[in-house]
């Protein structure tokens, strides 16, 4: 089951259960889905719409000054793979990762991301070559 197919199966359920909030969130996911070029997307595809969404509504609660963990927020992030922890993206550039070969750090963050995808956020990985 894809995860757009998996959103629709709990859509469904939040209307079955009268979860307004959830059925709602839902809604607004499967809205954005369908501004895409395509009926049916990739989970890859789908990971990156809700990133987006997530990002959208973390920059507008900040501006606003209220609190960044909204169930809106819960319900979206749900959606989304666990990401690798600070310690498991060392660990990989650690062991796969020659620096020699690059100018400067920033530029093996093609192959960091390429390895870990959507299971690393990109600023995070920034920030750890930066220490390095």
């Amino acid at each position: 089951m894809t995860l757009q197919e998996q959103i629709k199966k709990d859509l469904k359920q939040a209307m079955k259960d009268k979860d307004d909030e959830r059925k709602n969130a839902l809604r607004i996911i499967m809205g954005e889905f369908a501004r895409g070029a395509s009926k049916s997307l990739s989970d890859d595809a789908a990971v990156q719409v809700i990133k987006k969404m997530v990002k959208s509504e973390r920059e507008t609660l900040e501006r606003s000054g209220q609190a960044t963990d909204t169930r809106y927020l819960e319900i979206l992030e749900s959606y989304l793979p666990k990401l690798a922890s600070e310690a498991e993206i060392e660990e990989w550039i650690s062991a796969n990762i020659d620096f020699s070969i690059y100018k400067n750090n920033m530029q093996a963050m093609k192959d960091i991301m390429g390895h870990f995808g959507s299971a690393a956020d990109g600023s995070r990985v920034k920030e750890i070559l930066q220490k390095l």
